[in-house]
């Protein structure tokens, strides 16, 4: 994890600030760096990704960042074929839930037709500016964020 991401704290609800990559336009900003963040709860091991304030399964605020693996394996998935107007041409597509190698999970869209995909199936995540599509439905705030597409590894 670089260095710019390594001194983020929260020690008081004021350090939850947008550039915290314990927010969502954080966390976006450092994908856009290349950094792929998750918080690891030092009480459970749980990991958030994206990362939150608060751990979800045990409620503790003892958080630490860390660079995630972008590599994992598929745990669940579906076909998209009915889907916001915006992206009705590029339907049908796959979404999937991903397992990745640290045990975080994440939501995402895979590259590859429904057909194509299986249940522990390896892929891995890839960074990529938005589309047209993204850029369609995203408020003027999210429209710099960079999306995450699932990459088959086989």
């Amino acid at each position: 994890m670089s260095d710019e991401y390594a001194d983020y704290a929260l020690e008081s609800p004021a350090d939850v600030t947008p550039e915290n990559p314990y927010t969502l336009p954080g966390f976006f900003a450092a994908m856009a760096d290349g950094q792929f963040l998750a918080a690891r709860c030092t009480d459970c091991e749980t990991r958030l990704v994206p990362p939150r304030p608060a751990c979800y399964a045990c409620g503790s605020r003892a958080l630490e960042l860390e660079e995630q693996p972008r590599e994992g394996t598929v745990v669940s998935y579906t076909e998209v074929r009915n889907p916001p107007s915006a992206f009705a041409d590029e339907a049908p597509y796959t979404v999937a839930v991903v397992e990745l190698d640290s045990g975080a999970r994440l939501t995402g869209r895979v590259d590859a037709p429904y057909e194509a995909v299986a249940i522990d199936d390896p892929v891995r995540l890839t960074i990529q500016e938005p589309g047209p599509a993204e850029l369609e439905v995203a408020r003027e705030y999210e429209e710099a964020w960079p999306i995450h597409v699932f990459e088959p590894l086989e």
